[in-house]
């Protein structure tokens, strides 16, 4: 919206900064933040004091998970109240990426605000059932896959980059469809896995987010696809503006979900901060890079898929307890000591994920 300040410019002074990413991005990052320093209080407060009881616990968990009884869920909401009103105001409205990643984030965030509802308000963990959820969640992912065909240049339609090797992309052709509707389906199901333990999806969410915007700006930049030696999609530098933000309102709601936590995310959150990640990696065409940036979030789920599979199978499991995060804490490891090397792995994969541009 503030873009539009630059009409007032005639070349120079303070309002041709307004088209320069960088600045708003800037912009956008403290907007999200400040609003959730701001919000935070007064959305816990009412979370609280309208369900009680708050998320219920799962019987079968880890012990130690039985005294976070009571604590409000649905904090996703303050990220994404954050999230809206900072893109929103600092995002180039005319672009067509952000407006993708805005119907996925806030498609699967109506999905997960359903069931934080339904296991609130029935005091159970079941929620709603899987196949409504996975059957919506395609179909978000079907229009957003669509209309990312429609945005891209006819020449780049149903390409994919492949990383680690110079001016190499694959052509799936229609194929990509469904292609891109697994990564964006997977992004939001994998991160919701994720979220287990306090804090502990919310910073390699960020880290991921970060990542994927500083990709999103080199590719929509064609000095720096000419060095690099990737595919130039116009546009999608705008994108850098919705990351930053999505940053600056992760680290909101991270001061109040930091242990103990005095608010959960919920499905609300991570469903949608999974879907925009899928999303963003969709519109940037660097779907594989995500699945190294992200792979945290594709251990987690790869580690359920195992567990599952293999139990039905023989009757026996591979883990502890699956996602692995609670293996981890069922071999004895304290929730703070897996956290904070959750989030080591994702920083080392983020950078893993940068130099993939690099070193083409």
């Amino acid at each position: 919206m503030l873009y539009w300040l630059t009409d007032l410019s005639d070349g120079g002074g303070a309002f041709n900064l307004f088209r320069y990413i960088t600045f708003r991005a800037g912009g956008a990052f403290f907007t999200a933040l400040l609003f959730g320093f701001i919000f935070g209080p007064w959305l816990i407060r009412t979370l609280r004091m309208r369900q009680g009881k708050g998320q219920p616990i799962r019987d079968d968990g880890p012990e130690g998970h039985i005294a976070k009884a009571g604590t409000p869920t649905m904090g996703g909401i303050l990220i994404l109240s954050a999230l809206l009103v900072s893109t929103l105001l600092w995002a180039r409205l005319s672009n067509g990426y952000i407006w993708v990643v805005l119907l996925v984030t806030y498609g699967y965030a109506a999905i997960g605000f359903a069931d934080d509802y339904a296991k609130v308000s029935k005091q159970n963990t079941k929620g709603v059932s899987g196949k409504i959820r996975l059957g919506l969640g395609f179909l978000l992912a079907l229009i957003a896959s669509l209309a990312t065909w429609y945005l891209h240049p006819a020449e780049l339609a149903g390409h994919v980059e492949v990383p680690f090797l110079k001016s190499v992309v694959l052509n799936l052709g229609y194929f990509y469809i469904p292609f891109a509707m697994f990564v964006i389906v997977g992004s939001a199901n994998a991160v919701n896995l994720t979220d287990g333990l306090d804090g502990l999806a919310i910073m390699p969410v960020m880290i991921a987010a970060g990542t994927l915007g500083a990709i999103a700006y080199v590719v929509g930049r064609t000095d720096f696809t000419e060095y690099l030696g990737v595919q130039f999609v116009p546009g999608t530098g705008e994108l850098a503006i919705f990351t930053a933000a999505l940053m600056g309102g992760g680290l909101g709601f991270l001061w109040y979900n930091a242990p103990p936590a005095a608010v959960f995310m919920g499905d609300t959150g991570s469903l949608a901060l999974g879907g925009a990640l899928g999303a963003i990696a969709v519109c940037t065409q660097h779907e594989i890079v995500l699945g190294i940036v992200g792979g945290l979030f594709v251990v987690e789920a790869l580690s359920v898929i195992i567990q599952v599979a293999y139990f039905k199978r023989t009757g026996k499991r591979v883990f502890l307890m699956a996602p692995i995060h609670h293996h981890f804490e069922k071999k004895g490891w304290s929730e703070p000591q897996i956290v904070i090397r959750f989030w080591i792995i994702s920083l080392i994969l983020a950078l893993i994920g940068l130099a993939t541009l690099k070193i083409r």
